[in-house]
């Protein structure tokens, strides 16, 4: 297993996390500024306001995204297990 191996491995993997967390994350932060603008505006200052409406996202962006993730993470892996099988 030679160090170019390793790092095109690493940089693979780093690249598959970022394209599967960056929709999740964009949208929480999307929704955050929504929730912070309307606090901001009308100067409710209640915790749950910001925190449920994230969370609502969150979970409609894993139920309408999740298909896509997991066939992201299934590719790498069988990338994984065929250059495990090539060595």
């Amino acid at each position: 297993m030679s160090v170019s191996l390793v790092l095109t491995v690493m940089r693979e993997a780093i690249i598959r996390i970022l394209v599967v967390s960056g929709p999740i994350v964009v949208v929480a932060m999307v929704v955050g500024l929504i929730v912070s603008i309307f606090q901001a505006t009308t100067q409710i200052q209640e915790q749950t306001l910001s925190f449920v409406p994230k969370l609502v996202a969150i979970f409609a962006t894993l139920i309408l995204a999740g298909n896509f993730m997991i066939n992201v993470l299934g590719e790498f892996t069988r990338y994984i297990f065929r250059l495990i099988s090539g060595m």
